[in-house]
């Protein structure tokens, strides 16, 4: 047997200025509607619900129901559901107002955002999937394309720690590349110079031959685009990775 429902807010906050409002409140409404057994609870929640927000109510009234509709079962992704469907027929307008305060009320039911959902959002251009280069690379790095008509462009982004080896363009005439961050903070270096700082903003041009690597710095998510200079017989030699020593004094 379900519990009995019981409310006492009319007489407590109306009982002496309007006692028979008070009554009809707590003994009809809450205690024989809302008691009625033909629909459970939780259905009753949603009809409550629905009414509310249909009539443009969406003050404490309709706070208060979706409250106890969440205290009754209703889920997170039921009540978008039930809103979205609702809304085809109420009002747009209706929904969006309803839609405010369910979506306080289920906050915590939100799933927490990842590290790398963190960084999407933080960025314009889609991180992408994991690399399909992984192995020239020292942890996890991710690539999506951008462009892949005229000029070719790809977003590379690289979790924390994570770099690529060292690595030559290679080309007859023409090539090597173009590097854009567009979020984080990261390095560029070519052989035997020091390592170059990288944060939004940066533009970075490697020449062909010009042995380097690029990555994020220890503590921060980088990305950046890679845009391919165009040339003859071009090609990516991979060479030996970064050591872990040189990429220690990176701060």
């Amino acid at each position: 047997m379900s519990e009995k429902i019981v409310q006492t807010a009319g007489r407590d906050q109306l009982g002496a200025f309007a006692p028979l409002f008070a009554h009809l409140n707590d003994d009809v409404l809450f205690g024989e509607v809302w008691n009625e057994p033909a629909i459970d609870v939780k259905t009753k929640c949603i009809v409550t619900v629905v009414s509310l927000a249909a009539s443009g109510i969406t003050d404490a009234s309709l706070g208060y129901h979706l409250q106890n509709a969440k205290a009754h079962g209703v889920t997170r992704a039921e009540i978008a559901a039930i809103l979205t469907h609702a809304a085809m027929y109420v009002g747009w307008p209706k929904g969006w107002a309803a839609f405010r305060l369910a979506r306080e009320i289920w906050a915590e039911d939100e799933p927490a955002l990842t590290e790398k959902d963190r960084f999407q959002k933080s960025i314009c251009f889609p991180v992408g999937e994991p690399n399909p280069f992984g192995q020239f690379f020292a942890g996890q790095s991710y690539l999506a394309p951008v462009s892949t008509e005229q000029v070719p462009v790809f977003n590379v982004t690289f979790e924390p720690g994570c770099r690529n080896n060292w690595h030559i363009h290679h080309a007859k005439s023409g090539g090597g590349q173009m590097l854009i961050c567009v979020g984080g903070r990261g390095y560029y270096q070519e052989w035997g110079k020091d390592a170059e700082a990288m944060t939004p903003g940066t533009v970075i041009n490697i020449p062909p031959e010009v042995k380097h690597w690029h990555g994020a710095a220890p503590d921060s998510w980088f990305a950046h685009l890679a845009v391919e200079v165009a040339g003859e017989e071009t090609g990516t030699e991979w060479c030996e990775a970064v050591s872990a020593d040189d990429y220690g004094r990176l701060q």
